[in-house]
């Protein structure tokens, strides 16, 4: 069976995380690459990753995730935040960087600047917010598969109070707002989920060729 289809079917919505085991330095190192190489609109990357280590931090996340355990039994919690206020700072950022990755003058950038400032400046602010949140669904389905890849437990949660996010870890400071989390680790031998089949439509049911 191909690895991708193989992995994927191995991957599962881990409920139940064994807090004794962590991820390797180096295989954290290979998902945060991956995630940082993920897809982005324009290549614009409009978030960003918090690796939440402290574990009372944890604690405090976990009390405004529905007492969730995955929150503080998996390897590593990660919070996707999106940047407020998209426009001038980050676009002026990103030529930047091109400018000094492929080594040609900012100045040669100025009709792809223009191209995103057209698209993008336009928008109301929860309408960018809502851009920077897909944006950053996609990054989150990278360190998913990328997992899969690894043989290492991902799951990623909506369940919980995002406003409470952004206070405890005082993202309004930095211009961000919490979009969605992950945890990353290994499945608890107990974990009954990880027993079930998985369920996704067919083929037939959910392609169509026109």
């Amino acid at each position: 069976m191909n690895t991708i289809i193989e992995s994927l079917n191995w991957r599962y919505a881990t409920k139940q995380y064994d807090a004794s085991k962590k991820i390797s330095d180096q295989d954290l190192e290979t998902l945060l690459e991956a995630t940082r190489l993920s897809v982005s609109s324009y290549g614009l990357q409009p978030y960003k990753i918090i690796n939440v280590q402290n574990p009372k931090l944890r604690e405090e996340l976990k009390a405004v995730a529905w007492n969730q355990t995955q929150i503080t039994d998996a390897s590593q919690l990660l919070v996707f935040a999106v940047e407020k206020n998209l426009g001038d700072k980050q676009i002026d950022a990103y030529m930047q960087n091109i400018s000094e990755t492929r080594g040609i003058p900012v100045e040669n950038l100025d009709g792809f600047k223009g191209m995103i400032h057209n698209a993008i400046d336009g928008l109301e602010e929860h309408t960018k917010q809502e851009w920077a949140k897909k944006q950053a669904y996609i990054a989150l389905s990278t360190l998913i598969t990328t997992a899969a890849l690894l043989k290492i437990d991902a799951t990623p949660m909506e369940g919980f109070d995002a406003q409470a996010f952004d206070r405890i870890l005082d993202l309004d400071a930095h211009g961000l707002a919490t979009a969605v989390i992950a945890v990353i680790g290994y499945r608890h031998e107990e974990d009954a989920a990880q027993h079930y089949k998985k369920v996704r439509k067919s083929n037939q049911d959910l392609f169509i060729n026109l």
